[in-house]
């Protein structure tokens, strides 16, 4: 995993209560984190027994069942 640099803030007894990011580690993090997302609907897309449907088709029926 690349570096973070992270900020932390604390409140009057020294707990961290808030993270400081730079604008571009956040934005590595929002990109991973939608990555990661794909991955698990692929996978949980893969592991259902439901019926696959040629992408043509899908398009096709989304297209028909538009208002």
């Amino acid at each position: 995993m690349a570096q973070i640099n992270e900020r932390y803030v604390v409140d009057d007894k020294g707990k961290r209560v808030a993270v400081l990011l730079d604008i571009a580690d956040y934005e590595r993090i929002l990109r991973e984190l939608e990555e990661l997302e794909s991955v698990r609907a692929y996978d949980a897309a893969k592991s259902a027994k439901d019926e696959s449907v040629p992408f043509d088709q899908a398009v096709s029926e989304i297209e028909r069942n538009r208002p």
